[in-house]
C-alpha cells in the first residue's frame, strides 16, 4: 500500500513555495494569506511610545502550523523594527522564542527589557 502525503489545504503554502508577508501599517499587523482570502496568519503590534512598538501576538491557524509561517511573520516584524529605527517590547512568546533562536545583533540591540 502506498503512503500518501498528508492533505494540504487548498491554497496553503507548500514546501518550496514562497511565503509572502504583507504589512498593513494602518491596522498594525503583518499577515500571510492562506487559502485565498479566507484564512490568514497574523502578527499584531501596537505603538506604545513614539518610537517603541509592542510585538503582541502571532497566530497561525492549526491546519497551517509547522510550516515556518510564524517564522516569516516574526522576521518581517523584526526587520520592520530595524528598518524604521524603532525599539521593540516583545509580549508574544513566539517572537521571544524566535529571537532566542536567531540572536542577530540588529534584533537584540532594539529590544526593550
Amino acid at each position: 500500500m502506498a503512503h500518501l502525503p498528508a492533505a494540504v489545504p487548498p491554497g496553503a503554502p507548500e514546501q518550496g513555495c514562497p511565503i509572502r508577508v504583507e504589512h498593513d501599517r494602518r491596522r498594525r499587523q503583518f499577515t500571510v494569506r492562506l487559502n485565498g482570502c479566507h484564512d490568514r496568519a497574523v502578527l499584531l503590534y501596537e505603538y506604545v511610545g513614539k518610537r517603541i512598538v509592542d510585538l503582541q501576538h502571532t497566530e497561525v491557524p492549526d491546519a497551517y502550523r509547522g510550516r515556518g509561517i510564524a517564522k516569516h511573520l516574526a522576521k518581517a516584524a523584526l526587520d520592520f523594527v530595524v528598518e524604521e529605527d524603532l525599539r521593540a517590547h516583545v509580549t508574544c512568546w513566539y517572537i521571544q522564542k524566535f529571537v532566542k533562536e536567531n540572536p542577530l545583533p540588529q534584533y537584540l540591540e532594539r529590544l526593550q527589557p
